[in-house]
């Protein structure tokens, strides 16, 4: 175990680092193929390593224990199908899953581990063939490829559009009931959240969850985890009934107490050492209320201390600007990248809209405003552009849903239309959340759609679609601190 304030940890963590790749694989197999085996396991320590593509990230946890405990509801079977919350938020990936983890499991298993459920782990429910490995693997194809889960989503009954069409390649072409494709978030970092779920549906008056804001927080968003911990075992887990109040308690405490970053990096090495303050243990007192640094202009009162915002939302690495160690260097350059190279942000609804302004000075950090955790501080859905069809990214394989305002007629075609099915509003077309960026590592793909493979394809992205004109030297110190977080 890692000591929480040594200032000399580089050796041990060494030790620990070559154990987990000694010891991991067998834990982590247990887990990813049979859940029920993996209960042998009781607890983790904190800060146990992890190893990701590009070195490890861990968790720390605050349970008085020190141990992160592997035997509460979060991981136990509490429906009909083998799931549990760990099927989809795995330690080893940073509370969530990638796509290439999900690919091994459907390997080592042959495409039976629970994870595999039509329910909404296949492309489609409808016309399709388990039998056969063949079949499953075409079958799970974007959960092996993408990470994807799919979102069944009724369309509002007071929706300000209608669907004209769904041309989905995998089938459910209902227009109905939308096939939403999207990333499991993580379940860890929670209490830095301004919503839940990436359409904000677990956090909506429609779904009879509630906003999250400064005055009510934090018991709106306990209400909300517990509702999304109970439609999860409802949904996901296909349970006959709703897990008991204690078991939904119990599964939220386990959550808050979760936070999962990067420890290591196999360049820099240990992303505490030199003054720096990575990893999960100063995560864990980062300060945060709904509303820190918010970037909205002050008349819409959305911090409610009414401090200016600032663009430097990073300092983990400030002290390694000068580093003789060039990858710690390149680390700290690409969080100055971060926090001040200029962007002028463009037809982002929810931004350019709402702030009538065309063309908006500003930074990453306009978008991911608290501090040392990289979301936004209130609940601000926006279209930047990931789910259109004419996304920098590859976005073939989803479906492309037609829509029709029904008051002036007007035809958008989408992905994704994100919050609208929650909402029901033709402004909140293709609006999501920005997602918490720590431990980006161990989790790839990225976007709610999974349509950036890799770190270098996320800012490749940005560099397109608001023309920043990013070097390739700036390019690769942005990937090596986006990697580190």
């Amino acid at each position: 175990m890692i000591a929480r304030n040594s200032v000399r940890p580089f050796a041990i963590f060494r030790v620990i680092l070559i154990s987990a790749v000694l010891i991991l694989p067998q834990a982590v197999q247990a887990q990813a193929v049979n859940e029920q085996n993996s209960r042998i396991q009781q607890s983790l320590p904190n800060q146990f390593p992890f190893i990701d593509p590009s070195g490890a990230v861990a968790t720390y946890t605050t349970d008085p224990s020190g141990r992160i405990d592997l035997t509460g509801p979060f991981f136990q079977d509490l429906g009909t199908n083998g799931r549990s919350c760990v099927t989809c938020h795995q330690p080893s990936d940073a509370w969530t899953v990638s796509a290439a983890h999900v690919k091994a499991r459907f390997d080592a298993t042959e495409g039976t581990d629970p994870i595999f459920r039509t329910v909404d782990g296949s492309n489609c429910d409808q016309f399709i063939d388990v039998s056969t490995l063949a079949g499953r693997a075409k079958a799970y194809s974007l959960l092996t490829t993408r990470g994807l889960i799919r979102i069944a989503l009724p369309v509002p009954a007071n929706a300000e559009f209608e669907v004209v069409s769904v041309n989905n390649p995998y089938g459910c072409n209902d227009t109905s009931t939308l096939s939403m494709y999207r990333r499991p978030l993580p379940a860890a970092n929670l209490r830095f959240l301004s919503t839940v779920m990436f359409d904000g549906r677990e956090s909506s008056p429609q779904t009879g969850t509630q906003k999250i804001t400064f005055v009510t927080n934090p018991s709106d968003l306990l209400f909300d985890l517990a509702h999304q911990a109970m439609d999860a075992t409802l949904g996901h887990a296909q349970a006959a009934s709703a897990p008991t109040a204690e078991q939904q308690q119990a599964i939220v405490k386990f959550e808050m107490g979760l936070s999962v970053a990067q420890i290591f990096d196999f360049k820099a090495g240990y992303l505490q050492s030199d003054g720096a303050t990575g990893g999960p243990v100063p995560l864990s007192a980062q300060q945060f209320f709904i509303g820190i640094n918010d970037s909205f202009p002050s008349s819409f009162h959305f911090n409610p201390t009414g401090g200016p915002f600032t663009p430097a939302i990073f300092d983990l690495f400030d002290r390694w600007i000068d580093n003789h160690d060039s990858k710690k260097a390149s680390i700290a350059r690409g969080q100055a990248l971060f926090n001040s190279k200029p962007i002028n942000i463009s037809g982002v609804a929810g931004v350019n809209d709402a702030l009538g302004i065309t063309v908006l000075p500003g930074t990453c950090g306009t978008c991911h405003d608290s501090p040392n955790v990289g979301n936004h501080s209130v609940s601000a859905p926006l279209n930047i552009g990931v789910g259109d069809l004419n996304s920098p990214l590859d976005v073939r394989y989803l479906p492309v849903i037609t829509l029709r305002n029904k008051a002036t007629g007007d035809v958008v075609h989408t992905t994704d239309p994100g919050r609208a099915l929650i909402t029901g509003s033709w402004a909140d077309i293709g609006k999501v959340k920005g997602p918490i960026l720590r431990g980006l590592s161990a989790r790839a793909p990225y976007f709610h759609n999974g349509s950036a493979n890799t770190l270098l394809d996320v800012v490749n992205f940005y560099d397109r679609r608001f023309g920043i004109g990013f070097t390739d030297q700036e390019k690769a110190d942005l990937v090596a601190f986006l990697s580190a977080l």
